[in-house]
């Protein structure tokens, strides 16, 4: 069994900050280790963004958590340097598989499309995603980077001022105090930052239990996302399949709600459960077991003053379609990039508005999908059980009714419509790819488009003539130029029917606006309305 949860690797160490005299004040504090303060952090040390990380803990995280990742937060994970270990170690997979009793259903692809770099999903636990990440700060730091990852640092207060953030930090060595310009909390569902603060969490709680047992054993199931409603091994119930690296397959069962916990969770109950789905001659050891309520919710806004709110602190989903840890990436992909503006003073505080719009429309996006998927599971009323078994009974038999079937939307990206950040859009361009939408990859003879996009505003220009730069406000813009004859894919994703285009990209390669031909004053004032300078 794997051990890397048991040890230590971002033990605590004393900082000079506990030594000072005032407290020091940091232009960023991230409060929470997991995947999305991790990334976080990354993105800013990138940037050249002091941060500091503040973590009660000291070793990655361990149980019945994230472990499946999909294509945009990989592609993500791209630009923050860290996703090829993750694929390379991850289990690939973009088949899905829906079963009633033994008989399947159907079948579906996720990634149908040839010529992406990244795959639709990967499965990789939640312990390996944080090595990576943590591993990717020692990299960062070794290279002169200024990010400061602090274990055994426990967040005891919190106090909102005009211009900073005060914290006050337990540690084994006793308390001390900091300052930070910004606070970015991280610190997951139960976040004591949201609570200190007086915030709370609007949404439903479903009740439902299911138990996840994460095992050990070799099996001939294929790499692929299984599903059952009412199979004979859980009657009346649902349960789910997915391999993980290392012979780990996670396992959930839906229980109901009228359960004895404690009795549910005795190993010899999850093994008689487990003998019944594998059969008895399987040979298993389980890694861990657990059992889980879960609720649909979001804190109204995800900015407060100088306190930023990304991941579970700000949002929490069922599991179901693989929302959670995805859209929590989302978050710090779409917050730093303003965050850095902001501190470099060429974009006004209220560009961090805007995180908060656009991550909660994410947020309301995924609230949507997750309850409709949980409501298709586990129906409540007779009405709703009807409706789900005649549309089970259908969809075996007819391909319109199988969009119906819902065992978890997977998670996809946010399309930003409607955002005040959005600029100008050119009618006959894919739809796809309007303003608010985010990139899509294809391939370029010397690599992929995004590895050649983000971390900047960018114009794309496709088969149109255009500057190789522009700058206003001290915010530069740079232009890739790409052949559209030579780039057949990357023209037919991104130009349709049309015979160029110029997209202006943001940062996190979002498209901003478009044109059929460069505007040098329409590109400028579409930059002026992406960084909130208008």
């Amino acid at each position: 069994m794997n051990k890397i949860f048991e040890t230590p690797i971002y033990e605590y160490a004393r900082s000079s900050d506990q030594d000072a005299v005032a407290p020091v004040r940091h232009s960023v504090v991230v409060v929470g280790a997991g995947p999305v303060g991790l990334a976080a952090a990354i993105d800013l040390a990138q940037q050249d963004i002091p941060v500091v990380v503040l973590d009660d803990n000291d070793k990655v995280s361990f149980g019945s958590r994230a472990i499946c990742f999909a294509k945009r937060p990989l592609e993500i994970l791209d630009r923050l340097g860290c996703a090829q270990p993750m694929v390379d170690k991850g289990v690939v997979w973009d088949t899905g598989k829906v079963f009633r009793d033994t008989r399947q259903i159907y079948g579906f692809e996720l990634l149908p499309e040839s010529e992406h770099h990244r795959p639709a999903f990967i499965n990789l636990q939640q312990y390996y995603f944080e090595e990576f990440l943590v591993r990717r700060i020692r990299e960062l730091q070794a290279a002169g980077k200024p990010v400061d990852l602090r274990g055994g640092n426990h967040l005891a207060a919190v106090g909102q001022h005009d211009t900073y953030v005060s914290l006050e930090i337990d540690t084994p060595e006793g308390p001390y105090n900091l300052e930070a310009e910004w606070l970015i909390a991280c610190d997951g569902a139960k976040s004591a930052t949201r609570t200190m603060l007086g915030l709370d969490f609007e949404g439903r709680v479903f009740e439902d239990n299911f138990l996840i047992a994460d095992t050990i054993m070799e099996a001939d199931f294929p790499t692929e996302r299984w599903f059952w409603f009412d199979p004979p091994f859980n009657r009346g119930q649902s349960a789910l399949l997915h391999k993980q690296p290392d012979n780990v397959w996670r396992i959930d069962f839906q229980l109901g709600w009228n359960i004895d916990r404690e009795e549910e969770l005795k190993p010899e109950n999850v093994r008689r459960r487990l003998r019944a789905m594998l059969g008895e001659e399987t040979k298993f050891e389980l890694e861990w077991t657990s059992i889980y309520t879960f609720q649909c919710c979001r804190m109204e806004k995800f900015r407060y003053g100088r306190v930023l709110f990304a991941g579970d602190a700000a949002h929490q989903v069922s599991p179901f379609g693989a929302r959670g840890a995805n859209s929590g990436l989302q978050d710090t992909d779409n917050l730093v990039w303003k965050l850095k503006l902001v501190l470099d003073g060429k974009a006004p505080d209220a560009l961090l508005d805007s995180y908060s719009d656009e991550r909660v429309l994410g947020a309301d996006e995924n609230l949507l999908n997750s309850t409709r998927s949980t409501d298709f599971i586990t129906p409540k009323s007779e009405a709703s059980r009807n409706f789900r078994d005649a549309v089970l009974d259908l969809a075996e038999a007819y391909d319109f009714a199988r969009p119906l079937v819902n065992t978890g939307r997977l998670s996809l990206p946010c399309i930003y419509d409607g955002s005040s950040l959005n600029g100008p859009d050119c009618a006959g361009l894919p739809p796809n790819l309007r303003p608010g939408a985010p990139a899509v990859d294809a391939p370029l003879a010397d690599g992929w488009l995004l590895e050649r996009l983000g971390n900047r505003f960018q114009l794309l220009a496709i088969g149109a003539p255009a500057p190789s730069d522009l700058e206003d406000g001290g915010i530069t813009v740079e232009t890739l130029k790409v052949d559209a004859a030579a780039n057949q894919t990357l023209a037919r994703r991104y130009l349709g029917d049309e015979k160029a285009a110029i997209y202006l990209l943001r940062p996190d390669q979002h498209v901003v606006a478009r044109w059929r031909e460069f505007d040098r004053d329409a590109v400028i004032a579409a930059l002026k309305t992406a960084t909130a300078r208008v």
